[in-house]
């Protein structure tokens, strides 16, 4: 690669650099630490080249909505790309998971971030225990109640959490939500910080096994709103790659 950068290759450095000031400010405004947030840059339609870009402005984490497109990002042409080492970046399914994807979902993923029954999640079990394989995952809950979305209910977190942990092959390490599709700043909030109360509910309840280190919300609308209310984990695209195609 050439050390000088494209304007392309320029412009979504200079995003995420804008991105990463925001996150800063987001959290001075509540008194965190910065380093509390990983930036999670969702790449759905998004090129290899930008990918790989964004790899070189530092960024880790990235996050795919379907396992077959993220099959054709993971292969290892593309990983030669970051020196041949699937360690280098982390990847995180973001989007719906079927069942029948879930095999293949443990091959590319490090995390998936959206179990939303217990049915899924044993299926899971079933295919990481045949591959003597861990993988870490959040469960997905559905905090604005908006029928559109995937995610189990906020009632029926914790007993979702609590069979989950009884699976020794996944690691629950998270919970994931989606704000609510309004320009009610008020609202929005309300579904971050029910996810928090989630977070507290299943941290009083001390299961073994279960060390939830990470609140998955906040998209490039509403990251910001989601960090006041405690997010660790923000997945942004537009924001970083532009509008999609």
């Amino acid at each position: 690669m050439s050390s000088k950068a494209t304007p392309r290759e320029a412009d979504i450095r200079a995003r995420i650099e804008a991105v990463r000031q925001r996150i800063t400010a987001a959290c001075g405004r509540v008194g965190r630490d910065p380093a509390e947030v990983a930036l999670v840059a969702v790449t759905k339609t998004v090129l290899a080249s930008a990918i790989q870009t964004a790899y070189l402005a530092g960024v880790r984490c990235f996050g795919e909505n379907r396992v077959q497109e993220a099959a054709a990002k993971i292969s290892p042409a593309f990983l030669r790309e970051f020196g041949g080492e699937r360690s280098g970046p982390q990847w995180h399914l973001i989007g719906h998971l079927q069942t029948n994807k879930a095999k293949k979902a443990l091959e590319l993923f490090q995390v998936i971030q959206s179990i939303d029954s217990l049915h899924l999640a044993k299926v899971l079990q079933q295919h990481a225990a045949a591959r003597h394989s861990h993988v870490e995952i959040f469960i997905e809950v559905n905090t604005s109640g908006e029928p559109s979305k995937f995610g189990v209910s906020p009632d029926q977190t914790l007993p979702l959490v609590q069979a989950v942990a009884e699976l020794p092959n996944l690691q629950l390490t998270g919970l994931m939500t989606i704000g609510a599709l309004t320009d009610d700043a008020e609202i929005i909030r309300g579904c971050f910080r029910r996810l928090r109360e989630l977070r507290d509910e299943v941290v009083a309840d001390n299961l073994p096994g279960v060390h939830l280190r990470h609140l998955s919300m906040g998209m490039t609308d509403d990251f910001e709103l989601a960090i006041e209310e405690g997010s660790t984990m923000v997945r942004i695209g537009r924001a970083l790659f532009g509008e999609r195609a």
